[in-house]
């Protein structure tokens, strides 16, 4: 079919001279890219030093070359020569930019390499080994460099007051970097983060991320951790955070036993304050106003060296900060006599003994269920099929009559008379008991014993 299809569709003479040319074209450009032998891209950084290499290979042709150029395009559309080597008037570098941090590797018009000492951020570009060459005309080739740069990381918690709206916790940075670092968030608090960036004029950007949420008492000292992640690191670069988080105090107060007799001596009470910053002041007071005689204050204890009436009373302690004052109080109460407190002792051994004897009825319960249950094992039914009933008058139940008075006897024959008579007698009612022709159903089959 398809040879048919052609037969039908011959080629256009037009048509194969298009093809042709095309065929030329791309020829023409392979042997263009063959002809300069540069490396397509390199990396490298800041205060290093970078080799880029070029080599002129004709394959054996007559290209006569008359001088090469380094050009540096840093952007598209400029283009500045930073080095030109001719074989009678030697080497140029017309750039001030790259004076002094320019060199030639070897005098040598086939492998004008040149290495670029001192790089900046700005040396960025495209660089193309151009030759001048007769009778060709231009003959380039192009390698791309590509500065890095380690960005400067750096992260910090963000000192704030607890409150009802979402702030910022947290910073973390990576700046003058190249590429662009990414930035993530590990945390055990809810919150949110956002990133931003920002290019520098050579071409590094630096990046940087907030870390967000609604600050409360509970998130001081808890941690977060920002993550670094960038193309020159080995690894992401991480620093764990302590968020601050400053409230005011939060006040209890302990070391009433509700035992203040009276008479008892060096009675105390602590008061303990949760704050940040830490409290600043920490004031005692009394439903009164002043404090008793007998009683002392230092710093957050409170001791009555001698427990009478007077601190029969309410108990207030204040605390403060920079950011507020909380209080609470405590009433204690006097008693007359000393209540003995129940000795830790006797109250083991009472628990003790209430398990022990819970322990010891669980065990008897136990015995008990094993016990009943073997005597329903082997109590169980009769293990043989009873006899089938069998009627009155029968022979069978004259055998049965017979068989149970043996088994009346011991299992022994019957005793006979003189006569040769087995000691039944047919009709003397008086020693036997009712015919077993008469005997009800549902009474027993066996005869009345005899008595030799």
């Amino acid at each position: 079919m398809a040879r048919d299809y052609a037969a039908r569709c011959p080629r256009s003479p037009g048509r194969n001279a298009w093809m042709v040319a095309a065929l030329i074209i791309l020829a023409a450009q392979g042997v263009v890219a063959q002809k300069v032998r540069v490396e397509e891209e390199l990396e490298a950084y800041p205060t290093e030093s970078v080799d880029l290499r070029c080599e002129f290979v004709d394959g054996g042709s007559l290209t006569k070359l008359t001088q090469v150029s380094w050009i540096w395009e840093p952007v598209d559309g400029q283009r500045d020569n930073i080095a030109v080597y001719h074989p009678t008037y030697g080497q140029s570098f017309p750039n001030v930019a790259f004076k002094d941090r320019v060199i030639f590797l070897q005098n040598n018009l086939r492998i004008p390499s040149i290495r670029i000492k001192d790089l900046r951020m700005s040396d960025a570009g495209r660089y193309t080994c151009e030759y001048a060459t007769y009778p060709s005309g231009n003959e380039q080739g192009t390698t791309t460099l590509i500065m890095l740069a380690k960005p400067k990381n750096s992260a910090k918690a963000v000192t704030v007051q607890a409150g009802s709206k979402s702030v910022m916790v947290a910073h973390c940075e990576a700046a003058d970097g190249k590429p662009a670092a990414t930035i993530k968030w590990l945390a055990s608090v809810g919150g949110n983060h956002s990133t931003s960036s920002t290019n520098g004029p050579d071409g590094t950007v630096t990046v940087r991320s907030e870390y967000r949420l609604v600050p409360t008492a509970e998130d001081n000292g808890r941690e977060v951790t920002c993550l670094v992640d960038q193309k020159t690191q080995d690894r992401p670069w991480t620093e764990v955070l302590k968020l601050s988080v400053e409230y005011p105090p939060t006040v209890t107060i302990d070391g009433y036993d509700h035992n203040w007799y009276v008479g008892r001596s060096d009675a105390v009470l602590f008061c303990h304050a949760t704050a940040n910053p830490e409290p600043t002041t920490i004031t005692w007071t009394t439903a009164s106003g002043s404090l008793p005689d007998t009683v002392v204050v230092e710093q957050n204890k409170l001791t009555v060296r001698k427990v009478d009436d007077a601190v029969n009373t309410t108990f207030t302690c204040e605390v403060k900060n920079k950011h507020g004052a909380s209080r609470k109080t405590l009433t204690t109460f006097v008693i007359e006599e000393k209540r003995e407190p129940v000795q830790e002792q006797q109250t083991g051994a009472l628990v003790g003994g209430v398990f022990g004897t819970i322990i010891f009825i669980g065990i008897i319960i136990g015995i008990v269920f094993l016990v009943r249950k073997y005597q329903q094992d082997t109590e169980g039914p009769p293990k043989h099929k009873p006899p089938p009933p069998v009627k009155a008058g029968s022979s069978t139940e004259m055998m049965l009559d017979e068989e149970a008075t043996d088994a009346l006897n011991g299992g022994a024959p019957p005793v006979l008379n003189k006569d040769g008579s087995d000691g039944h007698h047919g009709n003397d009612s008086s020693n036997h008991g009712p015919s077993s022709g008469n005997i009800p159903r549902g009474e027993s089959f066996v005869s009345t014993p005899m008595y030799v």
